[in-house]
């Protein structure tokens, strides 16, 4: 912590942060960063400095107070975020690293993404917010689908699945306007035990079985785990699979604009430890358990892989779950939209007629937005896949690299160990950039494929997606 100080020439102090100390920042710093820089401890204290005198997103001070989300309630929100049913353990220990990352980038956000002062940050900035909002629009429409896949299930498909949608639409965009995440972290936690309760269901059916509901149920049958892909595979079909798993555990970049409504930032690591420690366990033991016993057959989703009868039964115990998600990733979405509208402005957090009419309508568009989506590419698998193409692979790998290249600067040409991190962040970032790359290739021409052969349904259909 930096003591306040009693100098005369510098500017007033700014607010008081929550143990009651006082910072006071020199307007010509720029030497003092650069020595204290050349040690850890100057690193580490430097690095507090900027995190506690940079200007916050949400201020304690405002018409509408933000910052009142307590470390117990994140944690479930992270869970939820990344809790689906699929299944990647190593990538999701990857993840949880950059997760524990995720802190250390919110001062260079404040400092160097906010102010501009770096020739790559404009450009930058603009093309992650724009991908960090598109990311989360696909993830609330995929969401949505799956709703409407379990209102299916669960009414022998009563209604028209485009009805279903509109539907689910008006929940989820009228839940999501919610201004605070704490407010909204009550779903979240109802949400969280509901998907919970209905992958249990799955699993424990699924064991009790002869053999899987897809597979068939005379005569000899094969889980399909080989160690090389099956003869016929092609290259676009190899890689959306691959990107449906990635996608399923590369969810981490949200977890940087929740840090804005802590209300003890320094309590963020807690969150990650348990939602993290639980995912980790939860994929491991579940999801090994899943693919042991359906193998190929597993269904997409996942939930109607126990027959006939589970498949209605946990389609019901989890649509509180799948409302949740959705509800969570058109916030997060809509609440970066809405900041980067009224940033700076008394409306951000003034109780404004600006401020409902630009929050209402970032839930609604963007919940619209995604609804469309979802009606227009009415395909689970391949919607998953095209996210961790364009998404997750920029946000989740790449940008953490550009992030620790800043954060370290002088790696490149320091001892050995520096220079291997180094490489290694580099051989990150091109791995990022060649699934952003190969995989969009792949994705869409595996969806032109399903079109040519007539393996996916018309758009805005009222056909029953549940089959």
């Amino acid at each position: 912590m930096i003591p306040a100080t009693r100098e005369t020439n510098r500017p007033s102090p700014r607010p008081e942060l929550e143990d009651g100390v006082k910072i006071l920042v020199d307007i010509n710093e720029s030497s003092r960063e650069s020595s204290m820089s050349k040690t850890p401890e100057g690193t580490k204290e430097l690095q507090q400095s900027h995190s506690q005198t940079e200007k916050d997103v949400f201020s304690e001070e405002g018409g509408a107070n933000f910052r009142t989300l307590s470390w117990p309630y994140a944690a479930v929100i992270f869970a939820k975020m990344e809790h689906t049913s699929s299944d990647n353990t190593n990538w999701h220990i990857a993840q949880s690293t950059v997760a524990l990352m995720a802190q250390d980038w919110t001062s260079i956000v404040a400092r160097d993404w906010s102010g501009g002062n770096l020739k790559w940050v404009a450009a930058t900035r603009n093309y992650a917010e724009f991908t960090f909002i598109f990311t989360w629009v696909v993830c609330g429409g995929v969401t949505k689908l799956a709703f409407t896949i379990a209102l299916n299930a669960v009414s022998s498909h009563a209604m028209c699945t485009v009805a279903f949608g509109a539907i689910a639409y008006f929940i989820i965009a009228s839940a999501a306007s919610i201004p605070k995440l704490k407010d909204l972290s009550w779903i979240a936690w109802v949400g969280f035990a509901s998907i919970v309760a209905a992958i249990l269901t799955v699993v424990i059916a699924v064991t009790q079985r002869e053999r899987p509901a897809a597979a068939p149920q005379t005569g000899p049958y094969d889980l399909g785990f080989k160690a090389l892909p099956p003869a016929g595979t092609t290259f676009a079909a190899a890689w959306s699979a691959a990107l449906a798993i990635f996608s399923s555990s590369a969810n981490t970049p949200a977890f940087l604009p929740v840090i804005s409504e802590f209300k003890k930032p320094q309590h963020y690591f807690r969150s990650v430890y348990v939602s993290m420690g639980f995912i980790n366990a939860a994929y491991f033991s579940l999801g090994l358990t899943m693919f042991a016993y359906c193998g190929k057959w597993i269904a997409s989703p996942a939930l109607g892989s126990g027959g006939p009868t589970i498949k209605i039964i946990s389609y019901a115990l989890a649509i509180p779950g799948l409302v949740a998600g959705a509800v969570i990733t058109i916030h997060i979405a809509a609440k970066t939209l809405f900041v980067r509208i009224l940033r700076n402005t008394v409306h951000l957090e003034g109780n404004t007629r600006t401020h409902w009419f630009a929050w209402f309508g970032c839930t609604y568009g963007l919940g619209l937005i995604s609804w469309l989506l979802a009606e227009a590419v009415p395909f689970f698998n391949s919607l998953v896949a095209l996210i961790g193409a364009l998404g997750f692979a920029p946000l989740g790998v790449c940008l953490p690299a550009l992030f620790w290249f800043h954060m370290h600067p002088g790696y490149r040409r320091g001892t050995w160990k520096q220079k291997t991190a180094w490489v290694l962040h580099a051989g990150m970032f091109g791995a990022g950039l060649f699934t952003l790359v190969v995989g969009t290739y792949a994705v869409i021409n595996e969806i032109i494929d399903q079109y040519k052969n007539k393996q996916v349904g018309e758009a805005f259909s009222c056909a029953d997606n549940s089959i």
